[in-house]
């Protein structure tokens, strides 16, 4: 790697470190990020417990890691892994875990942590949609071996990640294994990248919604007609005696972020580094709006202080019919993940909850909402006359 490229990559990985007091090595999208650890820590064959309420890009990745996902029992309040519900008797067959901080809602990581610790497995922290939440007084992705970062969401970078590690001994060997991993930096994507945002701004200044989603599916950037993916069971099936590795999953793995292991252009890097020097600003904003969506009827806020959420799931009789009157409103409502992942891929691929109504209640009811939209999208709710969601699992 280029003398130029490896300055560019440490000036990004300097904030993040002094932010989570671990050594962090910059990856060119979260979704590699986690492939890195989940190849490092876990051995082939292995059981990873993992939501079920979770980007399906997620659960390839952990199938092209050649390891067996295993549905985790969710809290129907806000989608966070439920340890008490996890028998007993699954805890010994595991290899690792997985969180998910779903919208940035923590997952309860010191109990997590600790069981993780007594059974000598690795936990491994998504927190893609938690970069800066908090929880027992430590941030998000401080308590496991490992922990990825996601700079397409709270910095609309729409490119770049982070992968934060406990062990700075391994710095080395695991920058070796990224390196080995970049596809080679294409002209074509760069400029993708580049128009992007413009593109995006065109359309939608005209109030051209469909025409602003056309554009997003001709830059790779936005592919599925719903909320999932085609599963494509028999190629799936192929792919998984494939595995470990990438190249079997590619398809799965490239939605919605066909650059996710390019080797990043000057540009690029340098427009990344200006989203990630605003992150404390735009976290302030996340949080205002979480907070004043978090005060309203949908809502069913936990105890302590607000998270700077990157979406908040507002629980709703009927998600649909909301989806459709913020979208009359032109207010896209994405992050959507109906139905969980057990339910939509089956066993053949994955083991099941051990108790999926708590996750399927929470997938079929949760509304996550943009907190910088907080105002006109409870003025919108409220206008179309938006019920809360009644009852769920165990009287919820």
């Amino acid at each position: 790697m280029a003398y130029e490229e490896v300055m560019a990559y440490e000036e990004l990985e300097a904030p993040m470190r002094e932010r989570l007091g671990r050594e962090c090595l910059y990856v060119p999208s979260c979704r590699l990020g986690l492939y890195l650890a989940l190849r490092h820590w876990c051995p082939p064959g292995g059981r990873v417990l993992m939501s079920p309420v979770n980007d399906d890009v997620i659960f390839f990745v952990v199938l092209a890691a050649g390891l067996r996902p295993v549905q985790a029992p969710l809290d129907p309040l806000d989608g966070s892994l439920d340890v008490a519900a996890v028998p007993d008797a699954l805890w010994p067959r595991l290899s690792a875990v997985l969180t998910t901080n779903l919208y940035g809602n923590p997952d309860p990581a010191p109990e997590l942590a600790a069981r993780c610790a007594r059974l000598g497995i690795p936990l491994i922290e998504d927190a893609a949609h938690a970069i800066g939440s908090e929880t027992a007084g430590r941030k998000v992705g401080t308590f496991g071996q490992a922990s990825v970062f996601s700079l397409s969401k709270h910095t609309a970078a729409k490119a770049g990640g982070f992968l934060a590690i406990a062990d700075p001994g391994l710095r080395e060997a695991l920058t070796k294994t990224r390196d080995a991993l970049l596809a080679p930096r294409r002209t074509g994507a760069e400029l993708a990248y580049w128009a992007r945002p413009y593109a995006e701004s065109a359309v939608r200044g005209l109030r051209l919604a469909p025409a602003a989603w056309a554009v997003l599916r001709m830059l790779g950037q936005q592919e599925r007609e719903d909320i999932r993916m085609p599963l494509r069971p028999e190629e799936l099936t192929h792919a998984v005696t494939a595995a470990p590795g990438l190249s079997a999953f590619h398809s799965w793995a490239r939605v919605d972020m066909h650059d996710y292991r390019a080797t990043p252009g000057r540009g690029r890097l340098a427009r990344i580094g200006r989203k990630l020097g605003r992150l404390d600003a735009v976290l302030d904003a996340h949080r205002r709006g979480a907070e004043r969506l978090l005060a309203t009827e949908w809502a069913r806020p936990r105890p302590g202080p607000v998270q700077p959420l990157f979406r908040v799931p507002l629980l709703v009789e009927d998600r649909d019919a909301a989806r459709a009157a913020l979208a009359r409103a032109r207010i896209t409502v994405g992050y959507l993940y109906d139905p969980p992942l057990d339910d939509y891929a089956g066993e053949a691929f994955t083991d099941p909850s051990p108790a999926p109504g708590p996750g399927r209640w929470f997938a079929q009811h949760a509304l996550p909402v943009d907190p910088l939209k907080a105002a006109r999208t409870i003025e919108v709710l409220r206008a179309a006359g938006v019920r809360p969601a009644r009852g769920g699992p165990a009287g919820v």
